[in-house]
């Protein structure tokens, strides 16, 4: 057997299919339409509003693509990999009011993908197949899209980074989002090949009136993903308004500090263009796939060879056949289509049999539709099928011009449908102005009598006051009720109205049976249908229909489940749940946990999943299950919000082994040695799993939640496969407290975070990695002990007692946080904002992700008048206060330290703000001027304008060398220019040399007093302007 590959914190180590379909059907499905048929026959029309890359649907300077992937972004941002929350998870549809996500292109593009959401489709997949579609329409890499991402129900954490931030604060936030210095400059630059900075939502950095449209681009093709806005940077050529102009002297040049960042080693590997977009490709396929630590993604969606599209069963008027329509889809882009001379599909009867007469239907037709890199030919489908006989699944046979063929099974599956429910669509109709719907459906005679539901998913706009462009999905349930039998079908009937005025993107699955015997045709538009039902005018002899197999399941089927018993001598076995594998017996299907995984000992992924593999995995476990037909997980315990489901929706083929079930989505196929679920293991002869009373000299207190966002036990901790409650309390001794949590992990504190909350002690039901007869809590619970050395001087201390029924134990003694009033030379002045556009605090900064401290903070800015802290780990000092900055309510300083969970430090916006009356806060430095003359024989010739300005196309004003320095001064520019006739200085930061003035420069009409931008360098001296050059002469 090959060596299984671990899974840690829930996300699978995924690879993508090389050279083979995707089994049919697959969740991905509609995703996968989406993304590749966006033109001509069958056009999902993902792409219109992006493509050609140009396209500015959402108004003049709006490259739409660039605003597609600042979105991806955008929601990605908040991501906290250290706690797993946040990501791509669609929340940024919450998050549009917020300062953080200014401008309409957030909120347009978040509105048209809204018309794509489905129960198939999230907005958090949606906006990730964005990202693709928008780096491909403008010319770049095929960056990989996985499915399986879960939409956000409410705002994420506060945290996209800003252009004012230092760089020590961007690379701790992209530290938090998991990416490293180089990926964060990477990502930047990567995501600013496209568009620019628009006036509405800075008008600091691009004034009104002073750019095309009101759009600085970031790079001179702002319609084109290439790389140059990496050697126009290094070129000293850029007009990026995050590198140049006025974002200098706000100091909101955020692009420079970022590509800067490693004194351009990054930048300069970029200049190569393939080197470009092999990174970019890398780094935004690793944007898309930051997620919450819940979420487990697909294998790369790619677009099949051949699917079928649209397959449809309908009752025929003679009441004795069905008409079996739809597509087959062929993929095109390797196979010219003028090379196909048709298709043909051959079929199998109810039973799986032949006895279907000739089984067979061809077709040459065909309809041609085409994605950004893919192209494709449809094929109608047109067969009779006799009722008596039915259909079960088919193949598909592509025939070629030369008389060859090509053969696909749906991977040794074949192609699944079912013939005992289906949707008859001539009988159904939507009035799309009111939402009435009329919906008939045809159920077999052999499963008249269970119960037949309408299940429509559909569309809500929302009417809350954030202005969420993304509509309410939500869900109803309908009986059917019986009608006429025809035949071998019976009718059955219902109606509903659809309201939110968006009907006609409803999906409609009608439902046969419950419980394990459930039969479903799903996923139908409700769009396809006419505005009028007409009436059937058919008929035939109401008859019964016998079946020998189960009905083999169709594309939107939930297959019955069949029960058999193991029998290793049998030559043949059918698709079926095993009831014994070796040892272990099936217990049921049961979900996921609500927030962590049902098995948590230890989890496997690969492609050849088997139950036997998966047991042969768990040796040693109390339970083990398999889940998405690859997935394997072992336990002793099961997570406490794990709940028994349906054995049918345990309905995924085993990936090695088509004769088993192994789960399928957030579904795990469970088994267990003694057969049913238990909280805790059973007990061995020798040994009792129980709660440990006293450790040491530790007490037991309970079990408790981890902290919201923080450690509850902060101080110190390690993790170890041998982990016991013995070893964890050794480690902690000096401390007040330890616990242990997920079976090898071991943390200890003097305190336990406010934010962490008792639990009940079932909860905590994870057996130690060194020791199964002990508890060492679970996913995101603490088994806790203490030594009733609690601090005396905490705040606030709040008391909760242990159940009645638990061990007596000493009450949890939990410290929280709060405001210091002094921090001597220092005094709390309140929570207050930033400035608009400007720091509140100017003078210095730092920030650190674990040691800040409000302490810590004070001592770096001894000297200065204020200090203040923000979002938990970043210090600003200053001697004034911005005016703009104002009081907001002290409870909005709400972040702990990240070096001491009991202090507040600001939060997002926020400042925790002290104040040292008695400082001396020195004199102001004297109002910058223009030295008339400098060291050197320089003096100083006037203010100038650039002549690319006044000429667009022309060249600089002084040409022949450019440089750029962040600590740019005069005479620094003098040095660098020494040997020529003229120098000048311009944005504060830049300097250029030159013999003449290019003829396009003139004289500023405002004379020197509009070189007015003080030195980057040297605050005293002014260094040019925005498009204003400080020149001096001298004689060489």
């Amino acid at each position: 057997m090959r060596p299984r590959t671990p899974l840690f914190a829930g996300l699978l180590s995924l690879t993508a299919r090389a050279g083979a379909d995707p089994t049919w059907p697959a969740p991905t499905d509609e995703l996968e339409e989406i993304m590749y048929q966006l033109q001509g026959f069958g056009a999902r029309l993902f792409s219109q509003k992006i493509s050609p890359c140009s396209n500015e649907a959402s108004g003049p300077g709006r490259q739409n693509a660039a605003e597609w992937l600042r979105v991806g972004f955008h929601d990605m941002s908040t991501a906290n990999t250290y706690f797993g929350t946040g990501g791509l998870d669609g929340s940024l549809q919450f998050e549009l009011t917020n300062t953080e996500n200014t401008g309409p292109g957030h909120a347009s593009t978040l509105e048209f993908m809204g018309n794509f959401l489905s129960a198939q489709s999230s907005i958090a997949d949606l906006i990730a197949a964005g990202v693709y579609a928008s780096v491909r329409s403008c010319g770049g890499p095929v960056v990989p899209v996985r499915g399986g991402r879960k939409d956000a129900t409410e705002a994420g954490d506060p945290g996209v980074p800003q252009p004012q931030n230092t760089i020590s604060i961007f690379t701790n936030q992209f530290d938090r989002m998991g990416f490293t210095v180089p990926e964060m400059i990477q990502v930047t630059a990567c995501g600013h090949t496209l568009g620019g900075v628009h006036s509405q939502e800075f008008p600091d950095l691009v004034p009104a009136g002073s750019a095309t449209n009101d759009e600085a681009g970031l790079d001179s093709t702002v319609a084109a993903f290439d790389n140059k806005v990496v050697t126009e940077y290094l070129a000293n050529t850029t007009q990026n308004p995050l590198v140049v102009g006025p974002a200098v002297a706000l100091k909101k040049d955020s692009d420079f500090r970022v590509f800067s960042a490693d004194r351009n080693v990054t930048m300069k590997a970029l200049a190569d263009p393939t080197a470009f977009q092999n990174t970019c490709k890398t780094v935004l396929q690793k944007m898309i796939d930051t997620v919450p630590g819940d979420v487990v993604l697909t294998d790369p969606i790619t677009p099949y060879a051949v699917k079928p599209v649209n397959m449809q069963l309908t009752l025929n008027t003679d009441g004795t056949t069905l008409l079996l329509s739809g597509y087959i889809r062929v993929r095109t882009t390797d196979l010219p289509s003028t090379s196909i001379s048709g298709v043909t599909l051959t079929y199998k009867d109810r039973d799986g049999g032949n006895d279907c007469g000739s089984c067979a239907t061809a077709t040459t037709a065909r309809e041609l539709g085409n994605g950004f890199d893919e192209s494709f030919a449809f094929f109608p489908i047109s067969a009779d099928i006799d009722t008596a006989t039915g259909i079960s699944s088919f193949t598909v046979a592509v025939n070629l011009n030369d008389d060859t063929t090509q053969e696909f099974d749906n991977n040794g599956n074949s192609y699944p449908i079912s013939d005992a429910v289906l949707l008859q669509k001539p009988q159904s109709c939507l009035v799309e102005g009111s939402g009435a719907l009329t919906v008939s459906a045809l159920v077999r005679n052999d499963r008249t009598s269970l119960p037949v539901n309408l299940a429509v998913s559909y569309l809500v706009p929302r009417t809350t006051g954030d202005g969420n462009p993304v509509p309410a999905l939500l869900d109803e349930t309908v009986p059917m009720t019986q009608g006429d039998c025809v035949g071998d079908y019976t009718f059955y009937s219902a109606t509903y109205s659809i309201t939110g005025g968006l009907s006609s993107k409803a999906r409609l699955t009608i439902v046969s049976g419950d419980g394990e015997d459930v039969i479903s045709d799903a996923f139908n538009s409700a769009g396809e249908l006419s505005g009028t039902c007409t009436t059937y005018t058919g008929s035939a002899a109401c008859g019964g229909v016998t079946t020998s197999t189960p009905p083999t399941t169709s594309p939107t089927t939930t297959p019955s489940p069949t029960v058999t018993t193991e029998d290793p001598t049998s030559p043949t076995e059918t698709l079926g749940h095993r009831e014994m594998i070796g040892g272990y017996e099936l217990v049921s299907c049961w979900t996921e946990g609500a927030t962590s995984r049902a098995l948590k000992g230890a989890a496997f992924a690969y492609d050849d999943m088997t139950l036997e593999s998966c047991m042969g995995n768990c040796s040693g476990f109390v339970y083990w299950g398999t889940e998405y037909g690859r997935e394997c997980y072992c336990g002793n315990s099961l997570d406490s919000t794990s709940t028994e489901a349906p054995l049918s929706e345990c309905d995924m083929v085993c990936g090695g082994d088509s004769t088993e079930y192994c789960g399928a989505g957030n579904r795990i196929e469970l088994y267990s040695t003694t057969a049913s679920q238990t909280v805790t293991p059973t007990p061995t002869p020798t040994a009792t799993l129980a709660v440990k009373p006293t450790v040491a000299e530790f007490s037991f207190v309970g079990c408790v939640t981890e902290g919201d966002g923080v450690r509850a036990l902060s101080a110190d901790s390690y993790a170890d496969d041998d982990m016991t409650l013995e070893s964890c309390a050794a480690f902690c001794s000096g401390f007040n407290y330890f616990g242990t949590e997920y079976g090898r992990e071991c943390y200890c504190g003097n305190s336990v975070h406010a934010s962490s909350t008792s639990a009940p002690l079932s909860d905590c039901s994870m057996t130690c990695a060194g020791d199964p007869f002990e508890y060492c809590g679970n996913g995101n619970r603490l088994e806790l002990y203490s030594n009733g050395a609690a601090p005396t001087e905490s705040p606030t201390v709040t008391t909760t007692p242990p159940p009645e029924t638990e061990p007596t134990t000493p009450p949890t003694t939990v410290a929280t946080p709060s405001h210091k009033p002094t921090v001597l030379p220092y005094t709390l002045v309140g929570c207050w904002t930033e400035g608009d556009g400007v720091r509140a605090l100017s003078s210095s900064s730092y920030s650190s992700g674990t040691d800040m401290t409000v302490e810590s903070c004070a001592a770096f800015c001894t000297g200065h008048k204020y200090f203040g802290t923000e979002y938990g780990g970043e210090c600003y000092c200053g001697n004034t206060l911005a005016a703009s900055s104002a009081e907001a309510p002290l409870t909005d300083c709400s972040m702990t330290c990240t070096g001491d969970p009991l202090e507040f430090c600001g939060a997002g916006n926020r400042l925790e703000l002290y104040s040292a009356p008695d400082v001396d806060v020195p004199p102001p430095p004297p109002p910058p001027s223009q030295p008339t003359a400098l060291p050197g024989g320089w003096t100083f010739d006037d203010c100038y304008t650039e002549a690319a300005a006044a000429a667009p196309g022309a060249a600089r004003s002084l040409a022949a060398e450019a440089h750029a320095d962040d600590d740019m001064t005069l005479e620094a520019c003098a040095e660098l220019c020494d040997g020529y006739a003229l120098f000048g200085t311009e944005y504060a930061r830049e300097c250029y040399c030159g013999d003449v003035l290019d003829e396009g420069a003139v004289a500023a009409a405002g004379g020197p007093s509009e070189c007015d931008m003080p030195c980057a360098g040297n605050v005293s001296e002014f260094c040019g302007a925005a498009n204003r050059l400080s020149v001096y002469a001298r004689l060489v």
